[in-house]
């Protein structure tokens, strides 16, 4: 999960996954909400695809690129394990607080 990790560090790499979440994509699709070459845009591709977070598949001459949605929901878990952590350790502490009032 390293790289995964290390593949969403960068703001632009996000942004792409969040218009995948929306629909697949060319890489020219996704180049048009970006002001950066359509050479920066295939090296995040290349970047999220090596870190399993998007999929590729090859329609003709077209490659179509998704949003992997097992890996990315794999995230999602560790940071609601998180989350839910810490809500239930606020739960906890302010329930500790009423007893002693």
């Amino acid at each position: 999960m390293e790289l995964s990790w290390k593949a969403i560090s960068d703001d632009s790499r996000r942004q792409i996954l969040l218009l995948l979440k929306k629909k697949d994509m060319t890489p020219s699709e996704i180049a048009q909400h970006f002001k950066f070459t359509f050479p920066a845009v295939s090296s995040h591709l290349r970047i999220l695809k090596s870190s399993d977070l998007i999929r590729e598949r090859k329609i003709g001459k077209n490659r179509i690129y998704s949003l992997n949605r097992e890996k990315t929901s794999e995230m999602m878990k560790f940071f609601a394990g998180m989350w839910e952590y810490n809500l239930s350790s606020l739960k906890e502490l302010l329930e500790n607080d009423q007893k002693d009032e």
